[in-house]
């Protein structure tokens, strides 16, 4: 799932349609945030069903997307498409939602710093055709 994710993703070229890459990453964060949500839910059970799911769906959607539209207004505003600077103005973006969504400013600095040079090293990374792990060997 994750593979094909992210092949739709690179796809596509930056600062172009920017409508598809932002339901890309909207996927990317539902699933992402599905999983926080788990996690949460298990280690603080909620009181009802219905407070578990409006809690469930505060982890989902919104980073994904905010990242998906930021980094591509970003190429085009800037008419960079293939610059990492992009990708961190979309992690530092999505992490201000996540202080904001935390009503703690401390939180969303920090996020913004973190997921921001995160997502920056990621697209140099893909830039320069750099591997995490090597492919087996034959």
């Amino acid at each position: 799932m994750a593979s094909i994710l992210t092949k739709e993703y690179w796809d596509v070229p930056d600062g172009t349609e920017c409508h598809r890459k932002t339901y890309v990453t909207t996927k990317m964060g539902a699933a992402m945030g599905l999983v926080a949500s788990a996690y949460h839910l298990v280690f603080f059970p909620p009181e009802s069903t219905a407070e578990g799911i409006l809690r469930a769906g505060k982890f989902t959607f919104s980073m994904g997307a905010i990242f998906g539209i930021t980094s591509c207004v970003s190429a085009q505003i800037r008419e960079k498409p293939d610059d990492p600077l992009n990708y961190f103005f979309g992690g530092c973006a999505a992490g201000m939602t996540l202080g904001a969504r935390m009503h703690s400013y401390t939180s969303g600095a920090a996020a913004c710093v973190y997921v921001g040079a995160a997502a920056a090293l990621l697209k140099l990374g893909k830039l320069e055709g750099w591997k995490l792990a090597s492919g087996p060997r034959v």
